[in-house]
């Protein structure tokens, strides 16, 4: 029997929508949804199955703006067309101020709806303030909702917190306990969620109280194979292609592409190691590193000027001139050019980054038939997966790296096999088509009532962030045990909601992770490192920088460097082990003392924080960091009370984080005389056992998930 087609609205209400010359880039709310919305809605008008598609979206009849956002309709094809609704304040708003706009929003749209010959099948609601209005019109026409949050609000505040903007100011100029209360209630009431991966489901959406697994669905991104596609046979007249020989003594070789955003995360100075540290890899292939566009490195903001510092020192390090590319600019268009460019070279696409959510230039690239290399994390599991077009590697290891890009570019049968499964298994899976019939997957069975909706079994919190926490190191607290450790890890997930998860170390980020990857140990929510000169949020590991510009206050490295040069029993550490506020020794405790190394530091006017930790360390950091200052600092900015807060610690470098107000623990290990003084602390619980199963013993000590004591 044939199924009737589908009548399906699409909501997107804030931005600059329209269904030609997309000003993306324009400003927040002009990005990648505005184009997926209107792409989707074009798809779905092309498929047979669907008898309509309308995309609702605010009316802006405002002269700042082009004419076209005034149109009350715009057809996209014969199925298709893009309806405005007017929505209170005429004026091009942001979208955090559109909240109090939305119940007018809302009464017009279920009235433009109500006009029309039949009512929709299905609702789609995009992005939290389309959600709250797909949430009303749902109720009252008695059909079903789905909603896909594209970016959420309670990853969103880490964001606005990691760059240093106070809470305050996230209330007043994002509203966004406003927008996630909307989220949860978005989520109680959509019968299906559709996200782009599996990762985003677990580690975004499972931190909201209406996260409700069974109803929320996987259906990736389309990509536009009209602009990303095989290699033609003229990409080395291209303009890019030009510029890149300026770089390179033999340009025909492959090429190893590496296109991102310099962030520190995206790892491409370990790819750059990598390539250097390997002769076989230079002498078969170059390497082309895309990181962004800039004029002048000095004048860009400190996180991007870093990295970009950091990639030309790799290269000077390791003397790849001529055998590397870093262009200073490419246009947009560019982009499919570079991956058929390389693809007709016989090349590879690689993304090393530390964390990868989704993946989409893995896709684009994959389009244009060129395998891919990369990070053993989130999204490109599943497009490797999916595709069977290259090889997934740990981005720690810069040896595995090497050799797996060699493997890759050496076997030339297995790269043809590659970049043909590339193109297909983007073509079955990731192409708008692909995308449209997983997406009516979905959606026919809520319409038809034949496939259950799982009730809703959550609670709510009574407040909309995360509480309390529990805080530990990695060494001599965390690794140790593997069934203690286990059991902790489940317990973790079992209170994900209300328990902010942090990691307090003196390891580097790399090192950390690559610690915690051998012990299967998930990413927490927050990451100190470098003895408390770094935090990272998750999920995408965001440096705060507020905390840097922080911590920076009367900071002289090579004063430090300078004062200690002639302290007897000091060995500077290997540089790997240094960073810019952390300065480390090995310490010959026979001939320095701790006592006597403070006083040299205050005696030349250098106001720092020096940690001796395992009996053999000693770090140097600025004053205002430290692993409890830095703990203390997550508190302020995510909201989380001191009383409500358990510390472990094992060393003398976890002092600060064990006084004071925190449910202070320090776990049973062989460094224990570190602590003695603070063991002795009444408030501050000793454990009998070790490792995790100490941790354990803490928590069951303190009671700590018990109602009472959390408020929750």
């Amino acid at each position: 029997m044939k199924k009737p087609p589908l009548f399906i609205v699409l909501v997107s209400v804030h931005g600059l929508i329209r269904g030609h010359d997309l000003e993306l880039g324009r400003d927040a709310d002009t990005g990648g949804q505005t184009k997926y919305v209107v792409e989707l809605a074009r798809a779905l008008g092309e498929c047979k199955d669907v008898e309509r598609v309308i995309l609702l979206t605010r009316r802006v009849p405002d002269e700042s703006v082009s004419q076209n956002y005034a149109e009350p309709v715009e057809a996209l094809s014969d199925k298709a067309e893009i309806v405005r609704i007017d929505c209170g304040e005429p004026a091009y708003l942001r979208k955090e101020m559109l909240w109090d706009c939305l119940e007018c929003f809302s009464d017009n749209a279920l009235a433009f709806l109500k006009a029309q010959p039949r009512l929709p099948d299905v609702i789609h609601g995009h992005y939290a303030d389309a959600g709250y209005v797909g949430s009303r019109l749902a109720h009252q026409l008695g059909i079903p909702l789905v909603f896909t949050g594209h970016s959420l609000g309670r990853s969103k505040r880490k964001q606005l917190l990691a760059s240093g903007v106070p809470r305050s100011e996230i209330e007043s100029t994002y509203h966004i306990t406003r927008r996630i209360e909307a989220e949860e209630d978005t989520l109680g009431v959509a019968e299906r969620v559709i996200t782009s991966t599996r990762q985003e489901v677990e580690q975004q959406y499972g931190l909201y109280d209406f996260y409700q697994p069974a109803r929320m669905r996987v259906v990736p991104p389309g990509t536009d194979l009209k602009q990303f596609y095989p290699p033609q046979g003229d990409e080395k007249q291209s303009t890019i292609a030009q510029q890149l020989k300026r770089f390179l003594k033999e340009p025909n070789k492959p090429i190893i592409l590496a296109l991102s955003r310099p962030d520190p995360r995206k790892n491409i100075v370990a790819l750059i190691e990598a390539y250097g540290r390997s002769p076989a890899l230079q002498a078969i292939a170059n390497l082309v590193i895309v990181a962004g566009n800039r004029d002048d490195i000095n004048e860009m903001e400190d996180t991007s000027a870093g990295v970009l510092n950091s990639i030309l020192l790799a290269i000077d390090k390791y003397d790849l001139y001529g055998k590397v590319a870093y262009p200073k600019h490419h246009a947009q268009e560019e982009v499919a050019v570079l991956y058929r460019l390389a693809a007709s070279l016989h090349g590879v696409f690689v993304n090393p980054a530390l964390t990868e959510p989704f993946g989409l230039t893995l896709i684009e690239a994959a389009a244009c038939g060129l395998p891919i290399v990369a990070t053993e994390d989130g999204g490109p599991i599943d497009i490797i997966g999916n595709c069977g077009n290259g090889h997934l590697i740990n981005p720690l290891d810069r040896a595995a790296m090497a050799q797996t890009l060699l493997d890759t570019l050496s076997d030339r049968t297995a790269w043809r096999r590659l970049a043909k499964s590339g193109i297909e298994g983007v073509t079955r899976h990731y192409s708008w088509q692909a995308h449209v019939q997983k997406y009516l997957q979905v959606i026919r069975p809520l319409v038809e009532k034949s496939e259950p909706v799982e009730p809703i079994t959550s609670i709510r919190r009574a407040g909309v962030f995360r509480n309390r926490a529990i805080f530990t190191s990695i060494d001599l607290n965390l690794i140790g045990d593997d069934d203690a450790l286990r059991e902790f890890l489940q317990l973790m997930q079992a209170h994900r909601k209300t328990t902010i998860f942090g990691i307090a170390t003196g390891r580097r980020l790399d090192d950390a992770l690559a610690r915690l990857r051998e012990y299967n140990i998930p990413k927490p929510d927050v990451l100190i490192t470098g003895q408390g000169t770094e935090i990272h949020y998750a999920p995408a590991l965001t440096r705060s920088e507020s905390w840097v510009r922080h911590i920076n206050h009367r900071w002289n490295p090579q004063e430090v460097r300078d004062v200690l040069a002639e302290v007897p029993g000091l060995t500077l550490q290997p540089k790997m082990h240094q960073n810019p506020f952390k300065i480390s020794y090995y310490v010959d405790h026979a001939l320095a003392n701790p006592h006597e190394v403070r006083q040299t530091l205050l005696r030349n006017e250098q106001t720092v924080n020096a940690v001796f930790s395992f009996g053999q360390f000693l770090d140097v950091v600025p004053v205002r960091a430290s692993k409890g200052l830095a703990m203390r600092w997550c508190a302020e900015q995510l909201g989380f009370a001191l009383e409500h807060t358990l510390v472990c610690g094992a060393t003398a470098a976890d002092t600060d984080m064990l006084m004071g107000n925190t449910l202070g623990a320090v776990v049973s290990n062989r460094h224990l005389d570190e602590l003695a003084d603070v063991a002795a602390i009444d408030s501050i619980y000793q454990t009998r056992q070790q490792h995790a199963a100490g941790v354990l013993e803490a928590i069951a000590h303190y009671d700590f998930f018990a109602k009472g004591r959390s408020g929750a």
